[in-house]
């Protein structure tokens, strides 16, 4: 055979892109509705400016003003009537006292924990992986809640606006949640500049507006609305502050309000997004966000107080927008400016929910690679995202809404105990970090943080009292079982990689000194001759043949046929008796016997004949699972399927594969205009260097070459051998491998770095390599 390196041998090549398996149907389909796959190599985090973060960031959180007012005017007035919205305004006061501590201890957050610090890892790091899972109950609950009140919340302003939709509640608010999972599966991006219009659209429209109602109420032209319209909430009788009901009523308003937090932890979540300094840049964005929810939920509060706007049993219209009405008024601009604002919240509500879909999926695989929670949710879908926990979220999301009718009233039941329960175990594990580490002005980190954990916890122990019938008796009971569950998944992977760890003595995989291998055969065919012809490059000491007698004259036939057979001439064949027919008892016992010797080594091969679909099962037994599985249990004993498709053989059909890049044959490439070389030109030095990078398919054997591309494979040479390594880089011409010897690692290389190299063009197995080049890794 003529080598490449000889004179007259064929010219080695570059690697060619291989070939793939035809797309299948089901693939197709989701290619159709998604999109192409996209490359992992393209996962990169995208740096976001202050003002885009701001927009994308705070979109939950802001959008929270948009109905927490309201909540807290729908526990009050059926106890104080028209009292309460005097009350309001100490009620929101109170709100925004604590939006300033949890801020001040979320800034603390953001300084320490520089990439990420939700709940979930502040409390991992400081007081260990059982009480991170009770984080991560919390704040999975809590986004689960988000998507179903923003998206009920959103639907709102729409009805609000076009009150003829209200019988279509239900079916807007699925199908918002339905469109928002599309978009997350088809890898819309949370950074991008679309998602922070709604943002700054929403507060522009309320900054309008407020300017325009303040205008008016100097002016003494702000109207007051009729607070006994039919639909409207019941209006109770005026009573005292210091009974037993009016306090519970009053810390029931409190706990509705709390609502308006959410989403304050959205910034120290996503630091690592921002531009450097991301921890300085982070913590100026999250005063912004705080002042601007704090001014929002302000400003509803005291227009609704002005002008008594009354929430709605069923929802509609909701308390915004009928100040954003009674302000603007019913003329051209007024008309204009009020669709306007319930577009606003309309986005903004929507933006909110969609925010958790990037949220959810991140926190389930933090969990996930911990060990608490199926290992699924750590895997990227079709277009990078983590599909498997943007369908958990979608499926608990609607499940929330058919549970509640879609009641934004009757949602926030479940909403902010989650969230609180997030900020107490980051309140206190950073009271936890300040007393260990003791770092700068660490008393009033502990001040605060402890403070920002009491009042959490606090609220906690107040909202599951006083919302306990309306459906925080669910979280409860269902936040310890799904922490239970979480721990008892973690004790399974742990025992799971107990078991497959590399024990002392089993470090250095010493060859067996007898190596058997045993073909279970049923029938003389094709299948069995494949497997036959398998075993025998297995190199095994003894090669035998197997049959369980169940059948007298079916165990004749395959004798004739295997003496009469060229094929398997040189393979033994025994026949073993089944009385009782079960097989893998008959097995199990085969092998036990076989190797009662502790130096033999056996290998089971059993010929699995796959047929089609519904009706090869339905025409065939499958029993060379059932027979792997108890062999499997033994020491010393391997049981190898060799599967066998008949259905392609019956279809006489092929498996159909396409070149990515379709490679011409060698002898139909015609030179343009070729120029003969002078001899001075034919001994030009090799030594040179290229001055410009060369295509892949370009190099030439025996020349230079400066290639560059990205590396698709490492190969390390084993610990006892002589040190190599060998990479292969590709461009979207082809590919070629670098050869580095005495070396087996490259600092900063890995599968999917952009590399040049330079050096010159060799050949193994008639494919061009490099040796020892020089290189250069390109970030």
């Amino acid at each position: 055979m003529p080598k490449a390196w000889t004179d007259g041998a064929p010219t080695p090549v570059v690697l060619q892109d291989h070939a793939h398996l035809k797309d299948t149907f089901a693939y197709k389909i989701k290619r159709k509705l998604l999109g192409n796959a996209l490359n992992r190599h393209t996962l990169l985090h995208q740096r976001l400016k202050k003002r885009f973060a701001l927009g994308i960031l705070a979109s939950d959180c802001i959008s929270s003003s948009a109905y927490g007012s309201e909540q807290i005017l729908i526990a009050l007035l059926p106890a104080f009537g028209l009292a309460a919205f005097a009350i309001l305004m100490p009620m929101t006061a109170v709100v925004l006292v604590i939006l300033t501590i949890i801020t001040l201890s979320y800034r603390n957050v953001i300084n320490v924990y520089t990439k990420t610090g939700g709940a979930y890892i502040v409390a991992r790091d400081n007081f260990g992986p059982v009480v991170a899972q009770i984080a991560a109950v919390a704040l999975m609950l809590d986004y689960i809640v988000t998507v179903a009140i923003q998206s009920a919340a959103g639907v709102a302003a729409i009805i609000s606006t076009f009150p003829g939709l209200n019988s279509w509640k239900i079916p807007m608010i699925l199908l918002v949640i339905v469109l928002l999972t599309y978009g997350n599966l088809r890898g819309v991006k949370e950074a991008g500049k679309a998602f922070a219009f709604p943002t700054y659209f929403f507060i522009a429209c309320m900054f309008i507006v407020f300017s325009m109602g303040l205008y008016r109420q100097f002016n003494g032209t702000l109207d007051q609305l009729a607070t006994n319209l039919p639909g409207a909430v019941e209006v109770g009788q005026e009573q005292g502050l210091l009974t037993f009901a009016a306090i519970f009523i009053l810390l029931r308003a409190f706990a509705n309000g709390g609502s308006s937090l959410t989403g304050l932890e959205a910034i120290s979540d996503g630091v690592a997004l921002f531009q450097q300094p991301e921890h300085v840049n982070a913590r100026r964005t999250l005063f912004i966000m705080s002042g601007l929810l704090g001014t929002l939920v302000l400003g509803v509060s005291w227009f609704a107080h002005k002008i008594y706007a009354m929430p709605y049993e069923s929802g509609t219209p909701t308390v915004i927008s009928q100040i954003a009405k009674t302000i603007v008024g019913d003329g051209i601009f007024g008309s204009f400016m009020f669709v306007m604002v319930q577009l606003a919240t309309m986005l903004i509500l929507f933006a909110g929910a969609n925010t958790t879909y990037s949220a959810f999926p991140l926190l389930c695989n933090f969990v996930a690679t911990d060990g608490y929670l199926p290992r699924q949710l750590t895997k990227r879908g079709h277009r990078l995202a983590f599909s498997n926990g943007i369908l958990l979220l979608a499926g608990g999301g609607i499940f929330l809404v058919l549970f509640t009718a879609g009641s934004v009233e009757h949602l926030v039941a479940f909403y902010a105990l989650g969230v609180f329960t997030g900020f107490c175990l980051a309140g206190f594990g950073m009271t936890r970090h300040a007393l260990r580490h003791k770092e700068g002005a660490w008393r009033y980190k502990v001040f605060i943080n402890a403070l920002a954990g009491s009042i959490s916890l606090i609220i906690v122990i107040i909202f599951s009292v006083v919302k306990f019938t309306e459906g925080a008796w669910l979280v409860l009971v269902i936040a310890p079982i799904l922490v239970v569950t979480f721990l008892r998944l973690r004790k399974q992977y742990v025992i799971e990689q107990e078991a497959l760890s590399v024990k002392e003595h089993q470090k250095r995989a010493t060859s067996i000194t007898r190596h058997d291998v045993s073909v279970f055969v049923d029938s003389l065919d094709i299948a069995t001759v494949g497997a036959i012809r398998y075993a025998r490059s297995l190199n095994p000491r003894n090669l035998a043949a197997v049959h369980f007698v169940i059948d007298d004259r079916r165990a004749e036939d395959i004798q004739k046929a295997w003496a009469a057979s060229e094929a398997v001439s040189d393979v033994a064949l025994e026949l073993i008796d089944c009385p009782d027919r079960r097989l893998a008892n008959s097995a199990l016992d085969y092998a036990i016997r076989t190797t009662e010797r502790s130096d033999v080594e056996l290998t089971l091969l059993l010929p699995r004949r796959a047929y089609s679909g519904f009706l090869g099962r339905l025409l065939h037994d499958q029993t060379a699972e059932q027979i792997a599985a108890p062999i499997s249990q033994l020491p010393r004993v391997v049981a190898t399927i060799v599967p066998f498709d008949v259905d392609r053989i019956t279809s006489m059909s092929n498996i159909e594969i396409h070149q990515s890049h379709e490679v011409k044959p060698e002898s139909s490439i015609v030179m343009k205009n070729p120029i003969k070389k002078t001899e001075s030109e034919n001994s030009e030095p090799i030594s040179h260097h290229t001055k410009n990078v060369t295509l892949i398919s370009e190099i030439q054997w025996r020349k230079r070459a400066k290639v560059q591309g990205q590396v698709t494979s490492i190969k390390s040479a084993p610990r006892g051998a002589a040190p190599t390594l060998q990479v292969e880089i590709w461009d979207e011409t082809g590919g070629v491998s670098l050869h580095f010897l005495g070396r087996r690692d490259i600092a900063g290389l890995e599968v999917g770095s952009q590399l040049r190299a330079e050096g010159m063009v060799g050949e193994e197995n008639g494919s061009m390599v490099i040796l020892n080049p020089s290189y250069e890794l390109l970030v």
